[in-house]
């Protein structure tokens, strides 16, 4: 590296860091560094001279220094901070009009007519490729906002840099179109996926919104559905009760076969006869009444067209229709769909007669939950008086 781009270095880097307006988030030091770093891997692949080099090291160290100043005309700018500082160091005017020349190269909408003029612009926006890019995009849209340019929402700044990958931008030297342009080609594509992302969300919205708006009644399909799970959840704790009675009952029975029943032959155990009677008798009702409270019940399975144009058939429970061909079903459930109230009359049939299911299984459990509990404390005040006055030591208490 020359002295006298040394020494450009040193005064753009202390120049931005010091009297820059800090609202610049994008184009400040960590900017012009960056583009720096990109002149020079293009300089690697291109054979120029040294002093071709040089300018170009210079132009990119000093290109945007004009915003010290404010951000318009900063290229104008620029030109007159990067003479002022080149004839302070003695730089030939021929070369500082070069450097200006390259500086105004970075101009928007600028054509280039030379190879440096092509590799100063491909640096200067070799973000576009980088993985980097969204940060520095981000950058850009908040000074925009903190310099009061424009305000854009995130949308619009997405599609406002997909116009720009599209439509503005491109890239000039064969190295930034080989190495870079798939870069640049895969963040476009991710612009454009979050927008198709953004619109297929749009459209959901859209459609639960109209899909609201086409069905005010959604509350009272909300009632229907939770009223039925609670029904449902209730019918299966009933047939859970129903299931431990049976098994707390076949429990005892097993029992009482096991240990008692077999020392009844002996006539000196005749006294627990009774009490085992007792005990054997409440726990079978018990049991009698556990199945019946769970019995399903048995129907007829059919149903007739007259049944379904007249609206008297529920076609939503099974046993309605277990005994029909497919054909008559899908006809009947056909039919059915269209009209709505014969939908919600259906569903209030289902409401109402698993309502007297409930109604039947709980009564049912009530009773025998009341005969077990009444069988218990006779079995076992049979037991204890059997052993107090017909035991054969008439125990005592």
């Amino acid at each position: 590296m020359s002295e006298i781009v040394e020494k450009a270095e040193l005064f753009a880097s202390k120049l931005l860091k010091n009297d820059l307006d800090p609202r610049f988030l994008y184009h400040n030091l960590r900017h012009t560094q960056r583009v720096v770093k990109s002149t020079k891997e293009l300089l690697n692949f291109y054979d120029l001279t040294e002093a071709e080099q040089e300018k170009l090291l210079l132009t990119a160290w000093l290109h945007d220094t004009g915003y010290v100043n404010g951000r318009l005309n900063h290229e104008e700018a620029s030109c007159k901070t990067a003479s002022d500082f080149l004839k302070e160091n003695g730089y030939k005017a021929a070369d500082i009009e070069e450097v200006c020349r390259l500086i105004m190269a970075t101009k928007r909408h600028h054509e280039p007519q030379t190879l440096s003029e092509q590799i100063i612009r491909d640096a200067d926006s070799s973000h576009f490729a980088k993985k980097s890019y969204w940060e520095t995009t981000d950058f850009l849209r908040e000074e925009l906002k903190e310099l009061d340019v424009a305000d854009y929402s995130p949308k619009e700044w997405r599609d406002e840099n997909i116009r720009m990958f599209r439509n503005e931008h491109r890239f000039y030297t064969d190295y930034a179109k080989e190495n870079w342009q798939e870069g640049k080609e895969r963040n476009l594509k991710q612009l454009v996926k979050e927008k198709k992302t953004e619109k297929d969300i749009a459209k959901k919205e859209a459609l639960k919104a109209q899909y609201k708006q086409e069905s005010p009644d959604r509350s009272v399909q909300t009632l229907y559905r939770v009223t039925l799970k609670n029904h449902l959840k209730l019918s299966d704790i009933a047939d859970t009760k129903a299931n431990i009675l049976l098994s707390v009952n076949a429990i005892i029975i097993s029992l009482v076969l096991a240990n008692l029943l077999t020392k009844l032959d002996n006539p000196s155990n005749t006294y627990l006869i009774y009490p085992t009677f007792i005990l054997i008798l409440f726990s079978v009702a018990s049991m009698i009444l556990s199945v019946l409270a769970t019995r399903p019940n048995v129907t007829t399975g059919k149903f007739t067209k007259e049944d379904v144009e007249q609206k008297r058939v529920n076609l939503l429970f099974f046993g309605n229709f277990h005994k029909m061909k497919l054909e008559e079903y899908e006809w009947a459930l056909q039919e059915l769909v269209k009209d709505k109230e014969y939908v919600y009359s259906s569903l209030t049939k289902d409401l109402y007669y698993l309502g007297l299911v409930l109604n039947k299984k709980y009564k049912i459990l009530r009773i025998t939950y009341n005969i077990f509990m009444l069988g218990m404390i006779i079995s076992v005040l049979a037991f204890g008086i059997a052993f107090r006055f017909f035991g054969p030591e008439r125990l005592t208490f």
